[in-house]
């Protein structure tokens, strides 16, 4: 529970209407009921503040319900994600070290870490105050991990990798599994030993079945900020940018660099060796095959290859009458013919 003006503090908004009423929990707008906050983030819905049963209404300026406490903030649904994690975000009570795990005896653990059972933490891993392993978590040897960071059910964290502060891994995320590195020999493949590391800085979330890379040499990075989806594949030595964002079955492929601040849609992918810069949001299932620059304004490409988004609607839009077009080119090619060779009968 909570009170409405404590909520607006902690959103940086004001309440118009009983600031000490309490709430418990937020709630969708169509099946909030008493005792709920809820909010509005599109003016399409608003229509449904007249019947919601909600207690409070989180609301953009200029916005006025009528026997409703508002807490009025600038951006709604920012304001919803951040009293979502007050009222209700996941708590992961301190247990200290599980009996049922295997630490090594080298580990250096800070204030407040729990490690729970199933775990397996390698030779001189450092593991920051505040971080949470749940059950299953692998930790390789000389691994270093940062503070209140949460590694969920069956993450692995290979050799050497490095974890920020605040990094959230989800379960089944693999950081630091070998990059896909082999030298042909004859008919045959020698297997390149991947022997740099993975840093995820701070404030990075990695969805589950997510596989960060090993470097062959050197690092792969992602910088502070960015989150991925499900299912994402980032290559050995790639470098991302701050505060990117990556949905689901991305694949970034070797040594590519990515700016700060690019979205990626689903199925979406990055040529090797491809430099991308700022602001770029690629569309589904898009192609990045060559270097994108940045421009003074946010670039959206879509398409394989990726071109200008406006462009490849217009063309999407031509496929679906390509027969019809290539059967009126036919039968133009057939006129056409005709008649030169009537010009040259005459």
């Amino acid at each position: 529970m909570a009170k409405l003006q404590d909520l607006a503090r902690l959103v940086e908004g004001h309440v118009v209407g009983d600031g000490s009423v309490e709430v418990c929990r937020v709630a969708p707008i169509d099946t909030a009921r008493s005792g709920d906050l809820t909010f509005l983030s599109n003016p399409k819905y608003r229509s449904q503040l007249t019947v919601t049963e909600a207690t409070a209404v989180i609301v953009p300026p200029g916005i006025e319900v009528d026997g409703k406490t508002t807490l009025v903030c600038a951006n709604p649904y920012l304001a919803f994600a951040k009293i979502l994690t007050h009222l209700q975000g996941p708590q992961f009570p301190e247990i200290g070290v599980s009996s049922q795990a295997h630490v090594a005896d080298s580990v250096c653990c800070g204030d407040s870490v729990s490690i729970h059972p199933g775990c397996v933490v390698g030779e001189n891993v450092i593991i920051g105050d505040g971080t949470v392993l749940l059950p299953g978590v692998v930790i390789y040897d000389n691994v270093r991990i940062g503070k209140n960071c949460i590694l969920h059910a069956n993450a692995v964290v290979r050799e050497g990798s490095r974890l920020g502060d605040r990094v959230i891994l989800q379960p089944s995320a693999v950081i630091g599994s070998d990059g896909f590195g082999f030298a042909p020999d004859g008919s045959s493949y020698y297997k390149i030993p991947q022997v740099g590391i993975v840093v995820l800085e701070d404030d990075v979330e990695i969805g589950s079945c997510a596989c960060i890379d090993r470097a062959a040499l050197g690092e792969t990075r992602i910088a502070r900020g960015t989150k991925l989806d499900n299912m994402v594949h980032i290559a050995h030595n790639v470098q991302i940018g701050e505060d990117t964002v990556i949905t689901a079955q991305v694949g970034i492929a070797g040594s590519s660099k990515v700016g700060n601040h690019c979205t990626f849609g689903g199925q979406s992918a990055v040529a090797g060796h491809v430099t991308m810069g700022d602001n770029i949001t690629i569309g589904g299932k898009g192609g990045v095959t060559n270097n994108l620059k940045t421009e003074d304004a946010p670039q959206v490409l879509s398409g394989f290859p990726a071109i200008n988004h406006r462009e490849w609607l217009k063309a999407a839009m031509t496929f679906g009458h390509l027969p019809e077009m290539r059967k009126k080119i036919n039968q133009l090619e057939k006129t056409l013919a005709q008649l030169q060779l009537e010009i040259e009968e005459k």
